[in-house]
């Protein structure tokens, strides 16, 4: 259990903090409801990641080609290729420990349930969990660089960490979940220095870009309400399975170099921090509105349909099920369009079971056009392969290929 929840009697902070100028309406509010965590999220707001983030300022200066090879070097354990490496980075990955809570049997009932409901959690990631995570602030540093918006790849990315992190052993040493997390963790990092030193980022207003307080939000969201979410649009699971995908997140949100002191330790503390992170949050701006947009009409692309009224049968469908799981609230300060969601979701369960059925009946394959569960898992794995390369500049469209 991380140290400042371990004791809920723990003497709260007397007075207010200062927090970033963009916070100051929400933290107040949230402050009345639950001080404890309030503080938490406004002090992780200029918080990054502190034991990665010197060492990759300190490497700034490498040659890209140099920087890439030593990261690979050492994520694959390479120990030939990370001797010439900066002492400081051979130094970080000397370091990385596993936590004494980590228990890699836990794992085992999220990754079978995970397995038996892939097609209906892929759907809850994009539509939902993905989504909501542009509520914060932290649509401003993708929106900032266009790092999503103009490029599937990115979205790629993200449903191939959830397989992988998922897969039995993904999340051992020599696994891929473990090698995506970490390079997640690098990629972070190196978006941090950049957008620190860029014009563009207002340091006052919005604290430290991609900040420890948006991740610990984040992974809440990519644990506790994919569950959720999962359960709307028609998996099941047991208490044990949740509690063990819960553990899945817990630890990638660890080897992602979310501070323990913001990274939950269950259910409830996992709802805790997303609910007053969001109290926290100022109500979503252009950034948020471009980004959650952006990746629902971007998911025709990452299921290779380029029929255009199919694309646009993907895109209605994908506007209803987000609207249903998001709620109106969010889904209009989104700007999504305005569609009736009565029914959705019990139509979506009803017709993914029967699909299941049929499938069972018949033993047939295939991926049928209007199948949007199957079309996202088509597109799960990046054709690139994993790559170690990193951003080096501060928007995407004057960056080397990574």
């Amino acid at each position: 259990m991380s140290g400042l929840y371990r004791n809920e009697q723990r003497k709260v902070t007397p007075r207010m903090l200062q927090p970033p100028s963009a916070y100051t309406e929400g933290y107040a509010k949230a402050r009345l409801s639950d001080p404890l965590r309030a503080d938490n999220h406004i002090t992780h707001t200029t918080i990054g990641d502190p034991a990665l983030d010197p060492v990759m300022e300190e490497l700034s200066s490498l040659p890209p080609a140099d920087l890439h090879r030593f990261i690979e070097a050492g994520i694959e354990q390479e120990k030939d290729g990370l001797r010439g490496a900066p002492q400081i980075l051979r130094d970080f990955f000397d370091n990385l420990e596993e936590p004494p809570w980590l228990d890699y049997h836990a794992f085992r009932p999220g990754i079978l349930v995970f397995n038996e409901n892939v097609q209906l959690m892929l759907v809850a990631f994009v539509t939902g969990v993905l989504v909501e995570g542009f509520a914060t602030l932290i649509a401003k540093s993708f929106n900032i660089t266009k790092r999503v918006a103009s490029n599937k790849r990115r979205l790629q990315q993200n449903n191939r960490q959830l397989m992988e992190i998922f897969y039995p052993g993904g999340l051992r040493r020599d696994g891929d979940g473990w090698k995506l997390s970490t390079r997640v963790r690098f990629v972070h990092a190196r978006i941090r220095g950049l957008l620190a030193k860029s014009e563009d980022w207002q340091h006052d207003a919005w604290g430290i870009p991609l900040s420890a307080a948006h991740l610990g939000f984040a992974i809440s969201v990519f644990s506790k309400r994919l569950l959720d979410y999962s359960a709307l649009v028609g998996a099941r699971f047991s208490d044990e399975e949740k509690e063990s995908v819960l553990d899945v997140w817990r630890y990638t949100g660890y080897l992602m170099g979310i501070p323990e002191t913001i990274l939950y330790t269950d259910a409830a503390e996992a709802d805790k921090i997303y609910r007053i992170g969001y109290m926290c949050e100022p109500p979503p701006d252009t950034d948020s509105v471009t980004m959650a947009n952006a990746l629902i009409q971007s998911i025709p692309d990452v299921a290779g349909i380029t029929d255009p009224v199919e694309k646009q049968k993907v895109i209605t469908l994908a506007y209803r099920l987000s609207r249903a799981l998001l709620g109106n609230t969010l889904a209009d300060q989104f700007q999504y369009p305005k569609f009736s969601t009565m029914g959705t979701l019990f139509l979506f369960r009803n017709k993914e079971r029967l699909q299941r059925v049929l499938k069972r009946w018949f033993k047939k394959g295939g991926v049928r056009s209007d199948n949007f569960s199957q079309m996202l898992q088509i597109s799960v794995y990046d054709e690139g392969g994993l790559s170690y390369k990193m951003p080096d500049h501060v928007y995407a469209s004057k960056s080397s290929p990574w």
